[in-house]
């Protein structure tokens, strides 16, 4: 076999390796298990693919896009190597082909995605074929605290042990947990050869805007690049249809690409941008993991990311070919709500939702930096770095001042509240806006109430906003939205520390129509939180989302919070049924706390006067159990009793000794008792 030198000349065409490739290949093909972590655009396809050459065999690469798996094939087969890929996209005719030639030995490469694993036949099949490594692309996906976090990953690991051979992983994005995570769980924790190779791509131009007529800031970006191919990346699928017309009327070459489009569809485009210089794709972010363009000159996102790794990516996609590429990135405080919609309604666990926010708190801190967004972003990686000249805030520094006041103002009105309440509240509290939540709490005679007349609404969000990105807070999924402050706010809070904050994005925070949304901002997050418990247990019971409870319910109790299955019974469109069966369930995210067990025929009151007096009657009776006296027999009514008093009220005793249960010795002991409580009610 020839030494891979040669090959990365006679079969990739590259004279030299780019720099850290070499001592990745040599750690691939000689069998040790290689964990790569290298920046984008720096070739790691390559640091699998040429070890695969040298070594006998079969390598399977696991990878998790059709479109990156195609790409690559594609690749190969140009330069002469047998790959193949046996993916849910593959005609019969490509499988019959890829099986040919797996059974002819002629196959090297054989790319497969993750959910494969799942089927049984899978590792028999990779056992025959005489595979004699693994390689993971895009290993972050293991990660369950990542940001593409792919369940099926997690079956590689077990893949490496079945078959007994080494396994190399690769991925640009991971940050020091993630990569902990990665060793753990595919490599059972045993440590592999890591290979860091830093995380700067110093040819990219980084820079980001407050949203203030979004699309038209697009269209400017695009203009001034007329003719360069780039990608818009933006948050919903309508919104790639919207920009990419709106740049086709601005004579650009544009079309749009999302994951509702037909496959068929979805490939034309991929092929074309492949094939059409200056064109622009306005995407969701399903496109470009697989799409090795190296001569992207810019990369615009229409929406915040969902994650620092996420943006990292995105622009990633920019500039391979190491010439200047220049990125922007918008945000404003609709897409921050967004974003932290997306994590409140995930089925995560509270500390893994809690970690998310914390993720998005980082991007934040980028999208607010104050300083060089290059050193900001490579710091998140663990990466120091010198001032790059070549970010937004490099080119032109951010206007500071002395924020300690200010911050220290909210962060006293945040501690005064028992960290209980959402920045809509807070504000309304530091404004002095004696709002009817405010007066009900007594938040209008906390010291810190009408300190904050220095600024408005918007521009108080705005500060907000900076200390997230500063991660002095974060909101609780436990509270729904509630701001807690971070261990980092409480030196501030003490006047041991001071704080920096932008005046530029604080003065000219955006004044936009005010979105309308389903509920205020306060409730929101609860909303997010009681549409996933619908969503999981409409899942359990395989029912659509609406048949347990609809929009209109969950508004409702998101508005009036209930903290009792009698309250709950009071929402429109909790019916008794309903109650029993999803009641306590809900209840139990908008309080916190598990209800009490009730007794079925206490909850078939709950909502209900009666139900009033049932427990009227219960604490009644439990006084007179063992009599006046305290020293009779021990004597109670049954709940079904109680019920049918409750519902009936009767008048007298006579009636009383009618009701189902009421025997002559309960009525003596009971029915004068109970007709007084009765009396009062109809009074």
């Amino acid at each position: 076999m020839s030494p891979p030198i040669e090959l990365l000349s006679s079969v990739f065409g590259f004279d030299e390796f780019r720099p850290g490739q070499a001592e990745i290949v040599e750690a691939v093909t000689s069998g040790q298990n290689t964990l790569a972590i290298m920046p984008t655009g720096g070739g790691k396809s390559l640091c699998f693919q040429l070890p695969a050459l040298c070594r006998d065999g079969v390598t399977v690469v696991i990878s998790p896009l059709i479109a990156l798996m195609r790409d690559q094939v594609r690749a190969l087969r140009q330069a002469g190597v047998e790959a193949g890929a046996l993916t849910s996209g593959n005609t019969e005719e490509e499988t019959a082909e890829v099986f040919e030639a797996l059974d002819s030995g002629r196959m090297k490469l054989l790319y497969m995605a993750p959910e494969r694993l799942a089927s049984g036949g899978t590792v028999n099949l990779l056992r025959r074929i005489g595979v004699s490594m693994i390689a993971v692309d895009e290993a972050h996906c293991v990660s369950q605290w990542g940001h593409d976090f792919r369940p099926d990953y997690l079956r590689i690991g077990e893949l490496r042990s079945d078959l007994d051979v080494p396994l190399a992983a690769f991925t640009a994005t991971a940050d020091e947990e993630t990569r902990t995570e990665i060793i753990e769980r595919l490599f059972a924790g045993q440590r592999p050869e890591v290979f860091l190779q830093g995380f700067d791509r110093p040819n990219i131009h980084l820079a980001f805007q407050v949203k203030n007529g979004p699309r038209q800031q697009i269209l400017s970006f695009a203009a001034a690049r007329k003719g360069q191919s780039g990608i818009v990346y933006c948050g919903t699928r309508a919104k790639t249809e919207g920009i990419a017309q709106a740049l086709r009327q601005a004579d650009h070459s544009a079309c749009h690409y999302h994951g509702g489009m037909d496959a068929q569809d979805r490939r034309g485009v991929e092929a074309r941008f492949q094939r059409e210089d200056g064109l622009i794709v306005v995407a969701t972010i399903a496109f470009g993991m697989g799409i090795d363009k190296p001569d992207i000159r810019w990369v615009a996102h229409a929406d915040l990311p969902k994650s620092i790794e996420g943006y990292y990516q995105e622009i990633g996609r920019a500039g391979r070919d190491g010439a200047p590429a220049e990125t922007l990135t918008l945000f404003g405080p609709d897409d921050i709500r967004f974003r932290r919609t997306q994590i409140d309604e995930g089925l995560a666990p509270p500390e893994r939702r809690m970690a998310d926010h914390g993720r998005l708190n980082t991007l934040l801190g980028l999208a607010e930096a104050r300083h060089c967004r290059r050193q900001v972003l490579l710091a998140y990686f663990g990466e120091s770095a010198e001032p790059c000249g070549k970010c937004d805030l490099c080119d032109t520094p951010a206007d500071l001042f002395d924020g300690t006041v200010a911050v220290r103002k909210a962060l006293s009105a945040i501690l005064r509240t028992g960290e209980y309440f959402g920045a809509g509240h807070l504000i309304d509290i530091l404004l002095g806006n004696e709002t009817d939540k405010v007066r009900e709490r007594g938040h209008d005679g906390l010291p810190t109430f009408g300190v904050g007349k220095e600024y408005d609404k918007r521009q108080w969000q705005a500060v907000f906003r900076q200390m997230m990105g500063y991660d002095l807070v974060r909101p609780d999924p436990e509270r729904h939205g509630a701001l807690r402050m971070t261990e980092r706010a409480r030196p501030i809070l003490r006047d041991e520390e001071t704080i920096e904050l932008r005046r530029d994005t604080i003065r000219h925070a955006p004044r936009r129509p005010a979105v309308k949304t389903l509920v205020s901002e306060e409730d929101a997050p609860l909303l997010s939180a009681l549409k996933a418990k619908r969503r999981a247990l409409a899942e359990a019971a395989n029912v659509p989302a609406y048949i347990i409870f609809n929009d209109r319910t969950l508004i409702e109790m998101a508005e009036k919070r209930p903290i009792s299955l009698d309250a709950m019974a009071q929402v429109n469109g909790v019916g008794a049924k309903k109650l029993e069966s999803y009641g306590a369930a809900f209840l139990e995210i908008i309080t916190g706390d598990t209800p009490d067990e009730m007794h079925p025929a206490r909850r078939k009151l709950a909502g209900r006067n009666a139900a009033q007096l049932f427990d009227r009657l219960q604490d009644a009776q439990g006084a007179l159990c063992r009599g006046v006296d305290g020293s009779g027999k021990y004597l109670t009514c049954s709940s079904a009793t109680l019920r049918h008093i409750a519902e009936r009220q009767p008048s007298d005793l006579r009636a009383m000794a009618y009701i189902p249960g009421m025997t002559e010795q309960k009525t003596d002991r009971f029915g004068h008792a109970f007709l007084e409580i009765l009396a009062e009610d109809v009074s």
